[in-house]
This record gives C-alpha cells, structure tokens and sequence, in this order.
C-alpha cells in the first residue's frame, strides 16, 4: 500500500466515524441529505459510507421513512463499556445503601433522558423504588443534574433547551440552573428537591465512561425524611465518590 492508498483509507475511517457521531446525537434518524449537511460531504460519499455501515450492521434504514440510525452491530458494541462500569459501580451502590439504608439507583443518559439501568433497594420502611427501565427528564431529577453537569457547557445547554422546550410545564428558568450546573462541576451534589416528584426529594452524582458514556448514582427518599438525613447522605455520598474516583 502506497502513501495515497494510505491516507485515503484514513480518510474514509474518519469520515465513517464522523456519520456514527452524527447518527449517535439524533437517535431519532437522519436522512441522507441531513448527514451530509452535518458532515459536511457530498450526498454521494455519504451514501457510499452508509452503505459499507449498513452491510456490517452498524447502522440501519428505517423501512417505513427512510431515516438511517445507528445499527445493531454498533449498539451491541456499545454494551460492553455499559456493563464492565454497571459492575464497578453497584458495591458503591450497595455501600451507600448499607449506611444509609435507602434506595439507591443508577441511571445512564440515553439521548435527551435518563435511564434507570440498576437500583440496590433500601431497608426503610417508607422508600421510593423507580422501575428498572423507566426514563426520566434532565433538569428536574438529582441524576438528570449530575449527567448534564459531565457535559460540557454547549452541550448541556443544547439538551436543557431542548427539553424545556419540549416540557413548557417546567418551572425551570435557565439562568440558575446553569449556575446550578457550575456549582455541581466544583464538586457539589446534584440535587432535586421536589422538583420531578412533589414529596420525593434526592441527592446524585455522575460519573463519565472512558467512551463518554455518563452514569448517575442518586439516593431518593420522602422529602418528609429528607430534611433529616441529608447531612449524613451527603457525607456517605461523597465519601463513596472520592474513593471511586481513587480506583
């Protein structure tokens, strides 16, 4: 393989990597001309790309539209890491959970929501207990907070106006929350108090995957003990955090 040969094999890898990006960021699909325009290449390169992904399965066509979105080839790949960090986290879970003895959950972001992945239940008689699966918003949820404060502060602002945009019922103005984000990156705990679920209060932080994937552990519990226990909580949950960081 001659120099040109060379380079030109890069080029194509990157260009390939830069349409996986693109389709990762629009989980909802991408039409060929939308791909283009955000790769910035010709429609023609695209589709040739697209057509090479399509044939190892890491993306695929939507029969119904047309619109191409990330495959099942690239989707099991991306398990992996899921996983491998799900088990390093969850004897922090269990740690958290044996002090304090309330619910703990992880969550992973997911597009523009926040999925619960795993959860440790606690042993307090009155405990909030999510279900494994179920999605939750950004900025209203202590692990939504600590997600969006991993990002950095372009992107994190992109996905709040979205969702605001799309929820207008949210009583959440911008500015502060954005203040609230800084505060989060210094080292403070999420936190949500009342905010998704009136008499349901909690603390969370995240923690950022090697492969930019972001997970958010959070102690929920009734604001009615909340108040009481947070000082505690927060101690557990800080101490639980550095000492993960430490590994």
């Amino acid at each position: 393989m001659n120099d040109a040969q060379r380079i030109q094999g890069i080029q194509v890898i990157t260009r390939a990597a830069d349409i996986l990006r693109v389709l990762g960021k629009n989980t909802d699909g991408l039409s060929l001309g939308q791909i283009a325009n955000q790769v910035e290449l010709p429609r023609s390169t695209v589709q040739r790309i697209v057509s090479a992904l399509s044939l190892e399965g890491f993306v695929a066509t939507d029969g119904g539209q047309g619109r191409i979105r990330l495959g099942p080839e690239i989707q099991s790949l991306s398990k992996a890491p899921v996983f491998d960090l799900r088990a390093r986290l969850r004897p922090v879970m269990k740690e958290i959970s044996a002090a304090t003895s309330e619910t703990v959950d992880l969550a992973v972001l997911e597009g523009r929501k926040m999925r619960f992945i795993d959860q440790v239940i606690g042993s307090q008689r009155l405990r909030t207990v999510s279900s494994i699966g179920e999605t939750f918003p950004l900025t209203t949820t202590a692990n939504g907070k600590a997600a969006l404060a991993c990002l950095d502060e372009t992107a994190a602002e992109k996905l709040i106006l979205s969702e605001l945009s799309e929820n207008p019922e949210f009583d959440i103005q911008l500015g502060p929350l954005l203040k609230e984000l800084s505060r989060i990156r210094a080292g403070e705990l999420a936190r949500d108090e009342n905010d998704h679920t009136d008499g349901v209060s909690a603390l969370g932080f995240a923690i950022a995957g090697h492969n930019g994937d972001v997970f958010a552990i959070s102690v929920p519990a009734p604001s009615s003990r909340f108040v009481s226990v947070e000082p505690d909580l927060r101690k557990c949950m800080e101490a639980s955090r550095a000492a993960f960081l430490k590994t």
